[in-house]
C-alpha cells in the first residue's frame, strides 16, 4: 500500500509537565519538533486539588508530578509560542477541570485563536478519584454537576472539544480486574449521561454522546487486555444505542486514549520495561476495529523516579517505528471470526454486565462509590498475594532476580531530578500577580463564581470570567469549596480481617506474641502526608497489617504532618507508616520527624514508602527513619516482620 493511501496513525502523546510552566513549555516545544503530534499536560498535585502554590498542603509538592498552574499568567507561559488553534491538547485534570478549561480559553484568546475551533479534551472523570486517585474537592453530587456543566458548555462554544475522558486507566493502576475496568467506567459515563439528558435539547443529545471519550489502561496480558478492548467497543454499542437510543454509529463509536500500565513497571532490572511498554502498546494498536485514537506510553524508569527527556523521547520512538516502520496500518482487523478471540470478549462482556447490573442496583456510579473502592482495595490485595506466592510471574522481581549491573542506571543522571528552587520561584511570582491584578475586578470575579455555584447555573462562564479578571487556582477552590462543602473519599479498608489469612500463620503468631508483651494489640498508624492521593500502598499495607492481627488507623489521604501527629496522640500507637508516591517525601517527613520532635513522641519508630531514590533514603535515615521502602519491596509479610521486630526489638 503506498504511503499516500495508508491510514493515519494515532496521535502520538507524551504525559509531560514538571517544575514550572516555562520550563514545561520547553519540553512541550522539544517533544512536538520530536515528532510527537498531541500535548498531554500533567499538571502537579496542588493544581489538580485546588489549592495555590503557598498553601500548607501544597509544601514539598509543587512542580513534583507535573506544572504548577496558579493563573493566567502560568497557562500563558505554559502554551508560548505554541498555536492552541492548530493543537491537539489533552489535559489530565478533573476536580478543577472547569478551571484549568476557563485558563486554557482564556489563554486561546489571547493568542487570538477562534475558541470554536479548539480541539482536545480535559479528562474531568471525578468518580475514578474516589475510587483511586484522590484528588477530589467536593463531594460526588456537584462534581456531577460540574463535569456535565463542561460539556453544556462545550457543546456550545466548544464543539470540537471532548469535555469527558471516562478513565478506567487509574482502575486498573489501583487493582481492578478487566471486568471491573470495564464495569466501573462504563457505570462512570451513563452517571454522566444520565445527568447531562437535562442540560442539552434533545436532538443535540447523541451528538454529546459521541463526544464521550474514554482513557484506559493496558497491561502486560496483552491478548486479554485487546480483547477487553474489543469488548468496551461492543459494550459501548449497546449501551448507546439501547439505553439512550443513539442511532447514529457515528455517535456511538468508543472513541478512546490510553497510557499503557505503569503499575507493572519495576524498580528490579528496570531496563525490562521497555519490553513491558513495547508489549502492553500491541494490545491497543493491533485490533483495528478497537485502536486507540491516541497512545501515551510512561518511561522505562518511572519506577526510579522522574524520567528524563530522553527516556520520554525513547518512549516516542516506539510509537513511530511500529506506526510508520511496519506494516500494521496497512491491514483491515486481525482479529475478527477468531474463536478464541470472540469467546475471551463475550467472557469479558459477561463479566462486565454482571458488575453492571450489581451497581445499578445500588442506584448508580455515585451511590455505589463505597463498593467500587472496596472491590479494588480487595482486587489489589488478591493481585499482590498471587505475585508473593509466585503465581503469577514478575521477571526480575520474583524469578530471574540475579542480573548484571545496568548500565542504564549508572551514574547520577539516571533520572532527571527536580530543582529544589522551583517552588520558592513559583511562590516568587505567585506573589508578584497577585500584587500587579485589580483586585476589585478578581473579588467581583469571585462573588459572581460563589453566586453562579450556589444557583446552580453552569460554571463555566463565570470562570472564564475569573480567569481573565486574575483570579488564582486557589481561590477558584476556595470559591467551590464555600459553594458544595470538602469531602473525604472512602478508604476502602474494612475494620474486619478478610478470609486471606494463608500464609500469615507465624506473623500472627508473633504479632500476638508481642501483643500480650505490650499488654495491648499491637497498633499501626497508616498516614498519607501531603495531596498524593495515590494511596494503593497504604491501603495494602493497612490491610496485610490488619489480617496479620494489628489493630490500625487509617483515615485516608491528605493529612498535614500536623494530623498525623495529632492522631499519634490520640490513637498512640507502635509504629507510624508514612506513604509518599509523589517525590515529595523528603520535606514532608522532615517536617513530620519535627513535629513528632517537638511532641514528644520521638521513641515511635517511622517507617516510610514511596519512590525513593537510594540517596534520599539515606537522607530518610539519617532523620531518624527506621526503614525506608520501595517498589522492589513488594513481599509485604517481610514489611510485616520488620513492623513487628521495631516494636518487639527496636534497636535491631
Amino acid at each position: 500500500m503506498s504511503a499516500s493511501n495508508t491510514p493515519r496513525p494515532w496521535l502520538f502523546r507524551t504525559y509531560a509537565g514538571h517544575s514550572t510552566a516555562a520550563a514545561s513549555n520547553a519540553l512541550y516545544r522539544d517533544n512536538l519538533a520530536k515528532g510527537q503530534t498531541g500535548l498531554s499536560v500533567a499538571f502537579d498535585l496542588p493544581t489538580q486539588t485546588g489549592y495555590d502554590s503557598d498553601h500548607v498542603l501544597a509544601k514539598g509538592e509543587v512542580g513534583k508530578v507535573g506544572v504548577p498552574v496558579n493563573h493566567l499568567g502560568d497557562m500563558r507561559a505554559l502554551f508560548a509560542d505554541i498555536p492552541l488553534e492548530q493543537m491537539n491538547t489533552s489535559m489530565t485534570i478533573n476536580a478543577t477541570a472547569p478551571w484549568l478549561l476557563a485558563l486554557y480559553i482564556a489563554a486561546a484568546e489571547e493568542q487570538g485563536a477562534d475558541v470554536s475551533k479548539l480541539q482536545g479534551t480535559v479528562q474531568n472523570d471525578i468518580i475514578k478519584e474516589y475510587l483511586s486517585r484522590g484528588t477530589y474537592i467536593c463531594p460526588p453530587k456537584p462534581s456531577l454537576r460540574m463535569i456535565t456543566d463542561i460539556a453544556a458548555y462545550t457543546r456550545e462554544h466548544l464543539p470540537r472539544w471532548n469535555p469527558m475522558n471516562v478513565c478506567s486507566y487509574h482502575l486498573q493502576e489501583a487493582g481492578a480486574t478487566p471486568e471491573e475496568e470495564l464495569a466501573f467506567a462504563l457505570a462512570t459515563a451513563t452517571a454522566v449521561l444520565d445527568d447531562l439528558k437535562g442540560k442539552v435539547p434533545d436532538e443535540h443529545f447523541p451528538a454529546m454522546v459521541g463526544r464521550i471519550s474514554f482513557f484506559v489502561n493496558a497491561g502486560i496480558r496483552f491478548v486479554t487486555e485487546m480483547c477487553k478492548m474489543r469488548a468496551f467497543v461492543e459494550l459501548w454499542d449497546e449501551i448507546t444505542r439501547e439505553r439512550y437510543g443513539v442511532e447514529d454509529p457515528k455517535f456511538r463509536r468508543f472513541r478512546y486514549g490510553v497510557q499503557v500500565n505503569s503499575l507493572g513497571l519495576t524498580e528490579q532490572q528496570p531496563e525490562n520495561n521497555v519490553y513491558r511498554i513495547l508489549i502492553e502498546m500491541l494490545a491497543v494498536t493491533l485490533s483495528k476495529n478497537a485502536r486507540a485514537r491516541a497512545v501515551q506510553l510512561p518511561a522505562w524508569n518511572e519506577a526510579l523516579g522522574l524520567p528524563r527527556p530522553w527516556d520520554q523521547q525513547w518512549s516516542l520512538r516506539m510509537q513511530q517505528i511500529l506506526a510508520y516502520e511496519t506494516d500494521l496500518l496497512e491491514y483491515d482487523d486481525l482479529f475478527d471470526g477468531n474463536p478464541a478471540i470472540t469467546r475471551k470478549v463475550e467472557e469479558l462482556k459477561s463479566g462486565a454486565r454482571a458488575e453492571l447490573a450489581q451497581i445499578d442496583g445500588m442506584g448508580g456510579a455515585v451511590a455505589a462509590i463505597d463498593y467500587m473502592k472496596s472491590r479494588l482495595v480487595d482486587s489489589n490485595a488478591a493481585r499482590i498475594a498471587r505475585i508473593e506466592a509466585r503465581e503469577t510471574t514478575v521477571v526480575g522481581v520474583n524469578r530471574w532476580t540475579e542480573a548484571a549491573p545496568s548500565p542504564l542506571t549508572a551514574g547520577d543522571g539516571s533520572i532527571m531530578v527536580a530543582d529544589p528552587a522551583a517552588e520558592a520561584d513559583q511562590i516568587a511570582r505567585l506573589n508578584a500577580w497577585r500584587e500587579a491584578r485589580d483586585d476589585a475586578a478578581v473579588q467581583k470575579a469571585l462573588t459572581d463564581l460563589r453566586a453562579a455555584a450556589k444557583s446552580g447555573e453552569n460554571i463555566m462562564p463565570a470562570s472564564i470570567a475569573a480567569a481573565r479578571a486574575g483570579a488564582t487556582t486557589g481561590e477558584w477552590g476556595a470559591m467551590v469549596r464555600d459553594a458544595f462543602g470538602q469531602y473525604r473519599g472512602p478508604t476502602g479498608v474494612s475494620k474486619n480481617p478478610s478470609n486471606r489469612t494463608e500464609g500469615l500463620e507465624d506473623i500472627r503468631a508473633q504479632v500476638d506474641a508481642v501483643s500480650d508483651r505490650l499488654g495491648r494489640r499491637l497498633k499501626l498508624l497508616v498516614g498519607k502526608p501531603g495531596l498524593d492521593g495515590h494511596s494503593n500502598g497504604a491501603e495494602q499495607i493497612a490491610t496485610r497489617a490488619r489480617d496479620c492481627g494489628m489493630d490500625i488507623t487509617y483515615d485516608g489521604i491528605r493529612m498535614t504532618p500536623a494530623e498525623i501527629v495529632e492522631s499519634a496522640k490520640k490513637d498512640d500507637p507502635h509504629v507510624i507508616g508514612l506513604s509518599i508516591l509523589s517525590g515529595s517525601h523528603i520535606p514532608l517527613i522532615a517536617d513530620l520527624m519535627q513535629q513528632l520532635k517537638d511532641a514528644g513522641l520521638t521513641d515511635i519508630p517511622v517507617i516510610a514508602g514511596g519512590i525513593i531514590p537510594d540517596d534520599d533514603a539515606e537522607d530518610l535515615r539519617k532523620m531518624g527513619v527506621a526503614r525506608v521502602y520501595t517498589p522492589k519491596d513488594f513481599e509485604l509479610n517481610k514489611i510485616m516482620a520488620d513492623i513487628v521486630t521495631l516494636v518487639d526489638s527496636p534497636n535491631q
